[in-house]
């Protein structure tokens, strides 16, 4: 009635895929605790049930009874958890599958984009790109050329010239070149020294025989 009466019905947002996966997984988070509570007084119940076997019968039943029921809460939560993690499983495909989707189409208008030149287009481009490679090498060409001064040298002639400087040099070294003075030539005639030893002997010899 109070929609009538102040417009139209707000509708809830609709939640997108993670909004939805993030609150399944909080359902989760919480149900597993509860698991945790419900599995801790099961066994607290058994251990009163034991305790008291034997001795008050009415209270050991009363703790099996109360086992049951959270033993049954229990079998529900587990039921609950598994349908919760089965439509989290689900969500989470959607959204790769979204997210795949998406970047699929993103890289078609990429391909289509980057197609966007004809065949033709292609052919005038390479056409252009070889002509301007031509042109370049042309230009690097007749830069590296020898032009204006000193492109009439005969390279033989100045290695000629070279080399009768390389010989002047050579001959002036030697020029510079001071010549040891040899010793003067003796006046007096050189002894024989084997004959004045021989005639040393003979002398000797004479005179042992003459004494």
């Amino acid at each position: 009635m109070s929609g009538f009466l102040w417009g139209k019905k707000k509708t809830d947002a609709v939640p997108s895929t993670g909004e939805g996966i993030q609150k399944l997984r909080e359902t989760e988070e919480l149900l597993g605790k509860k698991t945790e509570f419900l599995e801790k007084q099961i066994q607290d119940q058994m251990r009163i049930a034991r305790s008291k076997a034997g001795k008050d019968k009415r209270a050991a039943l009363n703790a099996l009874k109360r086992k049951k029921r959270l033993e049954k809460q229990l079998a529900q939560i587990d039921g609950t958890l598994s349908t919760i993690e089965f439509q989290r499983e689900a969500l989470e495909n959607a959204n790769t599958n979204t997210e795949v989707l998406k970047n699929m189409g993103y890289a078609a208008k990429a391909l289509k984009n980057a197609q966007s030149l004809g065949v033709e287009d292609v052919d005038d481009l390479m056409a252009d790109i070889q002509e301007e490679m031509e042109k370049a090498n042309e230009i690097s060409q007749a830069i590296s050329e020898p032009t204006g001064y000193g492109a009439d040298i005969d390279e033989d002639d100045l290695l000629a010239e070279l080399e009768e400087l390389e010989q002047e040099e050579f001959d002036e070294k030697m020029l510079d070149v001071e010549v040891p003075e040899l010793p003067e030539a003796p006046t007096e005639p050189i002894k024989d020294k084997k004959k004045e030893k021989s005639e040393d002997d003979d002398l000797r010899e004479l005179e042992a025989w003459a004494t």
